[in-house]
C-alpha cells in the first residue's frame, strides 16, 4: 500500500466517521452499532498517531461530540464535559493501571462504574433548588435543556445539605420498561417504533415541548460532581456519596485497589447486565483520588485518569429449533427464530428475529439449522449468517394469516409481509385507535389509553362494536366513569354523520388516506355504489392508480371487511358521500405547498384546493400550475423558479377563493 493510497483511506474515513458522528449526536439516529464505530475511530487514531502531518483540524478526534443546535439557548459549561478514551481488552485496562503505577508515586485506587448508554448532562443546582441543565454538545458548549430536564421524574427539583452552588454530571436515559411501553403504543397508533433506548432519550430530551419529553418518561444517574462552591472534597467515591446523601440518583460504584480488581469488577457489571434498567456499553475505571486527577489533567479530548471499557458484541452458535410467525397491532408478520439456548451479553437467548422473508432469502435459513446470533447493544438479538445447513430451501412466510387466517400481501414499497384482515385479533387495537383518530370517524375522547382501557374489560373487538357500547358498561372500564363514558357515548353517536369520505380513511384500507377518501367520495354518492365498483372503473379516477384499485376491491371482497361494513350499517352509521365540488375553478390545476401559511393549516389549504376541482400536490414539476407559498419556504420554491412556475401567496390564493360572478 502506497502513500497516496492510505492519505485516501484517512480521508475517507474522517468523513465516514463526521457523517456517523452528525447522525448519532445531532440527529439521535445511529447508522451503525457503536462498536463498530469505535472500531473504525480507532484506526483513525491509530493513522493519525503514524501520520500525524495528516490529522484535519475537522477530525473526530479533534472534538468531542456533536455541535449545539441553535433550537436550544447556549450554555457554556465552567467545567469541561470531557469524553473518555476507550479500550477493548482486559490487557488495555491493565495497561492504564500500569501507566497509573507509573505517574503517580503516592498510595491509589480506583472506582468501577457501569457506563449508561444515554445522553450525558450538566445539572445545576443553587441554594439547593434546581437551576440549570444542558447537554454536553461538544464538551466547551452545551444546549439548555433546562425545562426538559424538569419533567425527569427521578431527577430531584431540591436538594438535601448541598453546597450553595453544585454542577452534577450524569446520563440522561430511557428504562427499559419505559422503552418497551413506549413501543407498544407507538405499533397501536401506527408510529415507526423507536430504534434504541439511548436515541429515544436523546431525541426526547431535544424536544422543543417539555410535555412531549415528559411523556416519553425519561431518568437520569449521576456520576460526577464537576464543581461545589464551598466544599472540598477528597476522593471521587466520597463525591458519589455526598451526591446519594443530597437525594440524587447515582451510579452504582466499586472501589478497587488493583488491576485484577477492576478487571473482576467489569466482568461482574457485563455478567449483569440484564440487572440493569437501563442499557450499558461498557464499565468506566477512574483514578479515585481527586488532587491526583488533577496533577494527571487530560491531553486535548480525554482526562488521563480514566478510561472507558467496551464490551464487544459478543456472537455464539445455536441451531434454529423452530421459526415462529408473530402477526404485528399493525399486521405486519415478523418471522422469530427459537434457538437452542445460549447467553449472550448476560442474558439467555432463546429467540432472535429473522425480520422479514428478504433477511431469511439472503440468509437462506430454515429450521434445523445452525446460525451464528449476536446481541450487539440492542434488545432483540438477531441472526447473522448460517453455519451448517440442514435443508435445501429457505423457509417462506405463510401466504395466509397465522391469527385470522385472512390473505398475506408484500408492501410494494418494502419487505413487509401484511394481514389484510378488517378483523384480525393481533391488529384489533392499531384498528380502532385509527378509525377513531381525527382524519377518520373523529370520536373524542377515544384515544389509545382509553381503547386498551375498553380491550382489557372485553368491551370491544372490532371497530364496528364501537357503536353498540352503552354507558353503563364504559363506565366500568379503567379510566372512566359515568360522566366521562356519557361523553363518549355521545361522542361515538355524534360519528355516525362523518360521511363517506371519513369513513373509507377510517378502515384503513393499504393507500387510501384521508386526501384518497375525499376524491372517491367525490365520484360515488355512497358507500355501496363504491363497492360494486370494478377495479378497472376505479383506474378511471384520477389519483386511483391500479395497485389501490386492487387493494380497494379485495379488501371490499373480504368476508371480515363485509361482516364489519354490515355492523355499521344495523348500528345506522351513515354511508353517504357528503363531498361535493363547490365547483370547478381549479379544474386541471396542480398546487404545491410550501412554507408556513397565516391563515390556513396545510391540511385545510389542500381541502380547500380539491373543493375547488384543483389537485394538492408534494412535489413540484413541469405539470405544476401554481406553488402556494408561505413563511420560510423550501426547496419547492427554489425549483418552481427555476421553472418558471407561478408563485402566489397565501393572500392570492384567498382571493382566487372569493365567490365568482
Amino acid at each position: 500500500m502506497n502513500m497516496a493510497e492510505t492519505k485516501e483511506q484517512y480521508d475517507q474515513l474522517v468523513e465516514r466517521l463526521l457523517a456517523l458522528s452528525v447522525a448519532y449526536y445531532d440527529n439521535d439516529a445511529p447508522l451503525v452499532s457503536d462498536f463498530e464505530y469505535d472500531r473504525m475511530n480507532n484506526e483513525l487514531k491509530r493513522l493519525e498517531a503514524d501520520h500525524p502531518d495528516w490529522i484535519r483540524p475537522d477530525s473526530p478526534t479533534q472534538h468531542v461530540g456533536g455541535h449545539v443546535s441553535e433550537a436550544f439557548a447556549p450554555v457554556e459549561h465552567e467545567v469541561p464535559l470531557e469524553s473518555l478514551a476507550d479500550v477493548f481488552s482486559f490487557e488495555e485496562v491493565s495497561g492504564f493501571v500500569s501507566r497509573m503505577d507509573g505517574a503517580v508515586a503516592a498510595a491509589h485506587d480506583y472506582v468501577t462504574e457501569p457506563k449508561i448508554d444515554g445522553l450525558s448532562v450538566a445539572v445545576e443546582y443553587r441554594d439547593g433548588v434546581l437551576y440549570r441543565g444542558a447537554t454536553r454538545g461538544n464538551g466547551q458548549m452545551g444546549e439548555d435543556v433546562t425545562e426538559n430536564l424538569r419533567t425527569i421524574r427521578s431527577l430531584p427539583k431540591t436538594l438535601h445539605n448541598a453546597p450553595r452552588r453544585i454542577i452534577v454530571r450524569g446520563e440522561v436515559y430511557m428504562s427499559h420498561e419505559t422503552f418497551t411501553t413506549i413501543n407498544a403504543r407507538r405499533e397501536i397508533e401506527g408510529q415507526p417504533p423507536l430504534a434504541n433506548p439511548r436515541n429515544a432519550a436523546a431525541g426526547s430530551l431535544r424536544q422543543q415541548d417539555p410535555k412531549v419529553c415528559a411523556q416519553r418518561m425519561l431518568d437520569i444517574i449521576l456520576f460526577n460532581i464537576q464543581l461545589a462552591e464551598g466544599v472540598t472534597y477528597t476522593t471521587h467515591y466520597e463525591t458519589l456519596e455526598a451526591m446519594a446523601d443530597m437525594g440524587l440518583p447515582v451510579v452504582p460504584h466499586t472501589l478497587c485497589k488493583t488491576p485484577e480488581d477492576c478487571v473482576r469488577t467489569i466482568q461482574a457489571i457485563g455478567e449483569g447486565r440484564e440487572t440493569y434498567p437501563y442499557d450499558i456499553d461498557g464499565a468506566v475505571v477512574k483514578l479515585n483520588d481527586l488532587s491526583q486527577r488533577e496533577d494527571l489533567g487530560s491531553t486535548a479530548k480525554y482526562p488521563r485518569w480514566a478510561v472507558a471499557y467496551k464490551y464487544p458484541p459478543e456472537k455464539k452458535p445455536s441451531r434454529v429449533v423452530d421459526i415462529l410467525v408473530q402477526v404485528g397491532r399493525t399486521g405486519v408478520l415478523t418471522p422469530k427464530a427459537v434457538i437452542e439456548p445460549i447467553r449472550l451479553a448476560g442474558t439467555t437467548v432463546t429467540n432472535a428475529t429473522l425480520h422479514n422473508q428478504d433477511f431469511i432469502d439472503n440468509l437462506g435459513v430454515n429450521i434445523g439449522d445452525t446460525v451464528l446470533v449476536q446481541k450487539a447493544g440492542e434488545i432483540i438479538p438477531e441472526v447473522l449468517e448460517v453455519t451448517e445447513k440442514r435443508s435445501d430451501a429457505p423457509f417462506r412466510l405463510p401466504g395466509t394469516c397465522p391469527v385470522c387466517g385472512a390473505p398475506v400481501e408484500r408492501d410494494p414499497d418494502g419487505a413487509a409481509m401484511r394481514c389484510t384482515g378488517a378483523e384480525c385479533p393481533a391488529q384489533r387495537l392499531r384498528n380502532i385507535v385509527h378509525f377513531a383518530s381525527r382524519e377518520a370517524m373523529d370520536i373524542d375522547g377515544l384515544g389509545p389509553a382509553v381503547v386498551e382501557a375498553l380491550d382489557r374489560q372485553g368491551l370491544i373487538h372490532t371497530p364496528a362494536e364501537l357503536y353498540y357500547l352503552d354507558v353503563q358498561s364504559v363506565a366500568t372500564a379503567d379510566r372512566m366513569g359515568l360522566k366521562s363514558a356519557e361523553n363518549l357515548i355521545a361522542a361515538i353517536e355524534e360519528s355516525k354523520t362523518r360521511g363517506l369520505a371519513r369513513l373509507l380513511c377510517a378502515f384503513g384500507i393499504r393507500q387510501v388516506g384521508a386526501k384518497a377518501a375525499r376524491v372517491l367520495a367525490r365520484h360515488y354518492p355512497d358507500l355501496d355504489t363504491l363497492m360494486a365498483a370494478t377495479a378497472e372503473e376505479l383506474t378511471v379516477i384520477d389519483d386511483v392508480g391500479p395497485i389501490t384499485a386492487g387493494y380497494l376491491t379485495e379488501w371490499f371482497a373480504s368476508d371480515q371487511s363485509r361482516h364489519q361494513i354490515e355492523l355499521l350499517r344495523r348500528a345506522g352509521v351513515s354511508f353517504q358521500s357528503a363531498e361535493e365540488l363547490a365547483d370547478t375553478r381549479f379544474a386541471g390545476k396542480t398546487f404545491v405547498l410550501t412554507g408556513t401559511l397565516e391563515h390556513l393549516t396545510r391540511q385545510e389549504a389542500e381541502a380547500l384546493i380539491e373543493r375547488y376541482g384543483g389537485k394538492a400536490s408534494g412535489s413540484v414539476s413541469k405539470k405544476t400550475s401554481y406553488v402556494l407559498a408561505g413563511a420560510d419556504p423550501g426547496s419547492k420554491l427554489t425549483k418552481a423558479q427555476s421553472l418558471g412556475i407561478e408563485i402566489i401567496t397565501e393572500e392570492q390564493f384567498r382571493a382566487m377563493l372569493e365567490p365568482q360572478e
